[in-house]
């Protein structure tokens, strides 16, 4: 369209426009914008404006006598050009930042961030989980049990306790694995999950003829210890149900086909990256997301860190008819919050040292 049609006048008309539409959910008219709103122009001079951004691509009609509701390219233009935040009021932060407790345990806190983001936005909330290759050993434990089985004690990062059982191929005593636990929590406590495997696989093709029984034993339980279990999650998700209410604006079988890519997780596993690896807040309005599930649907996200690195991402998925003004807010804020909860303690899981 060309800039001198999106001329100020134009763009009021257009943000009453999608506002309207984002709050009603129906094509709007200009007798509509005439008679509620008071920018002084006639319903005649509001058609031809409507009209002008009909043709650039901006807004789109149902049919010939109905008014109009906002396309891609109107909703990118209002959020790029024309959107106000609706910050959310200092009483309601405050709030906000007794739900996530930093006492809380990782997965805890992630689970509260995302109910939060639901509770906020009345969308479903998501919150990535933080890389599994940057999640630090801090101490492991190794306990033998029946049929070459270890129970696996493992401290993350001063916060996250997690039980695993492996099996390994020879069954192993308390004294083989308790100086294998030694030897791991002396020479790689603090270091990576990823980096520990990388180093173990290092020493055995630097020395494979000479290594030491308790090197082996090391390299044996730990190999299956660090490995990240099949089940682990890579997100959290909250108020799925929130989508039944788009129902107006897609078909059972749309409204299938996200459920299942929300659950089946890669498309959003793969959006959330990119907000992590992107500066501020991310959003993918429709089509913009690259999958054809998300057509119909926004995402807005973020990333949340510890001191200056960012570990994770958050953010909601919604109709593209949602309230960007404070969904966005929510998002922003929800973001830092979290990035509080985990910096509070000087022992943070993500503290960077």
């Amino acid at each position: 369209m060309n800039p001198i049609v999106i001329n100020q006048r134009a763009q009021h008309v257009l943000k009453i426009l999608v506002e309207r539409y984002i709050q009603e959910g129906y094509p709007i008219g200009s007798k509509t914008i005439a008679d509620e709103y008071s920018i002084g122009l006639s319903p005649a001079t509001i058609r031809h404006i409507l009209a002008d951004l009909e043709e650039g691509g901006y807004l789109t009609s149902p049919h010939t006598s109905a008014g109009r509701m906002p396309t891609l390219k109107g909703y990118r233009f209002f959020v790029n050009s024309l959107l106000t935040r609706k910050p959310l009021e200092g009483e309601e932060i405050e709030a906000l930042k007794n739900k996530l407790d930093p006492d809380l345990n990782l997965v805890a806190l992630v689970q509260s961030a995302s109910a939060l983001l639901s509770d906020l936005t009345q969308l479903t909330g998501i919150v990535a989980l933080p890389k599994r290759n940057r999640i630090e050993l801090r101490q492991v434990e190794f306990l033998p049990l029946s049929s070459n089985r270890v129970l696996v004690i493992l401290v993350l990062n001063n916060r996250e306790v997690q039980n695993r059982i492996i099996y390994t191929d020879r069954f192993y005593g308390q004294t083989e694995l308790q100086q294998a636990a030694n030897y791991l929590n002396q020479h790689y406590a603090g270091k990576e999950l990823v980096a520990i495997k990388q180093e173990l696989l290092a020493a055995i093709y630097q020395d494979h003829d000479n290594m030491t029984q308790l090197l082996q034993t090391a390299i044996d339980v730990a190999d299956k210890a660090f490995a990240p279990p099949q089940e682990e999650k890579d997100y959290v998700v909250t108020g799925q149900a929130n989508i039944l209410s788009y129902s107006r604006e897609a078909d059972l079988k749309q409204l299938r086909a996200l459920l299942d890519a929300i659950n089946q997780k890669q498309e959003i596993v793969n959006l959330l990256s990119y907000a992590l690896e992107a500066d501020g807040i991310q959003i993918f309005i429709g089509k913009e997301s690259g999958y054809q599930v998300f057509d119909d649907c926004s995402i807005i996200a973020t990333s949340y860190s510890v001191g200056d690195q960012m570990i994770g991402s958050l953010g909601v998925i919604g109709p593209t008819r949602m309230p960007y003004d404070r969904v966005i807010s929510a998002v922003d804020v929800t973001a830092k919050l979290l990035s509080a909860a985990l910096n509070q303690d000087c022992e943070s899981p993500y503290r960077v040292k």
